[in-house]
C-alpha cells in the first residue's frame, strides 16, 4: 500500500468527502503521477490547493489510459461524467491528454485538523509518499 498526497482545485477535495464525486479523473501529456504508480487499497491525503490536508481516501480501482482517443473520452464522459463531479469546459481540457487515470474512491473520511504537514511548494499536483 502507498500514500499519495493530491492536490485538488475549487471544491473537488470537499465534494470526494461529501460522496458526490465518486471518482477522480487525472489526465496529462506527460506521464506524471498518479498514472502506473497508483493501485487499489492505496491511501490518498486530500489537500486543497494552499491549504491544509483535510482528509482521506482509499482507492477502490484503477483504470489507466495511454493515448485515449477522442472516442475514448468521449466513452468516459458518456459512462462515467457524473461520477466525476467536474465543472467548466473539463473536458475541452482533456482532449490533448496522452495519459489518463480513473480512481475510483472507496471510503473516505474528514480530519478535525490535519494530521500531518507536508511541506509542499511546487506546482506538482500528485505526489507520492
Amino acid at each position: 500500500m502507498k500514500k499519495h498526497l493530491a492536490i485538488f482545485k475549487g471544491k473537488a477535495g470537499d465534494a470526494i468527502l461529501s460522496g458526490k464525486k465518486t471518482i477522480e479523473s487525472r489526465f496529462s501529456k506527460v506521464k506524471n503521477p498518479p498514472f502506473g504508480v497508483i493501485g487499489s487499497g492505496d491511501l490518498v491525503y486530500i489537500k486543497p490547493s494552499g491549504k491544509d490536508i483535510i482528509g482521506e481516501f482509499r482507492v477502490k480501482k484503477v483504470i489507466f489510459f495511454d493515448s485515449p482517443s477522442l472516442n475514448d473520452l468521449s466513452d468516459l464522459r458518456q459512462r462515467y461524467g457524473s461520477k466525476l463531479a467536474v465543472e467548466g469546459d473539463y473536458w475541452k481540457k482533456v482532449v490533448n491528454a496522452r495519459f489518463g487515470t480513473l480512481i475510483f474512491i472507496g471510503d473516505s473520511s474528514r480530519f478535525i485538523t490535519s494530521p500531518l504537514k507536508i511541506p509542499k511548494k511546487d506546482l506538482r499536483g500528485w505526489v507520492v509518499l
